[in-house]
């Protein structure tokens, strides 16, 4: 009985977390504290996260709420800047940074 309890507890542990859902709106670190308004680097907000991200070094991020996640996937977002998307990935709390398994447009 010792045994399969442990056989149980060792395999749930290597399959890890279930991925979840978090939707939000991808923008970028530099402007998640006072906006693309102050910062206005484009003409759209999209335009302001992606050039943020490549003069100020910035990174994408993902804003649900009141709740601000780092993205494992650099590349992915950036084609989604400043629209609301669903990313598919497993949270660690501690970093607060979602490991992404998918980001796609949200209906």
């Amino acid at each position: 009985m010792r045994t399969l309890l442990l056989s149980f507890i060792i395999g749930t542990t290597a399959m890890g977390v279930p991925p979840a859902t978090f939707t939000g709106t991808i923008i970028d670190a530099e402007c998640v504290r006072s906006g693309h308004a102050s910062m206005r680097m484009g003409e759209t907000d999209a335009e302001c996260a992606k050039a943020c991200v490549i003069s100020h070094d910035s990174r994408y991020l993902l804003a649900e709420g009141a709740n601000v996640y780092q993205l494992s996937d650099q590349k992915t977002p950036e084609r989604f800047a400043a629209e609301r998307v669903v990313v598919t990935g497993t949270l660690d709390e501690t970093t607060r940074t979602i490991q992404v398994e998918s980001i796609s447009a949200a209906k």
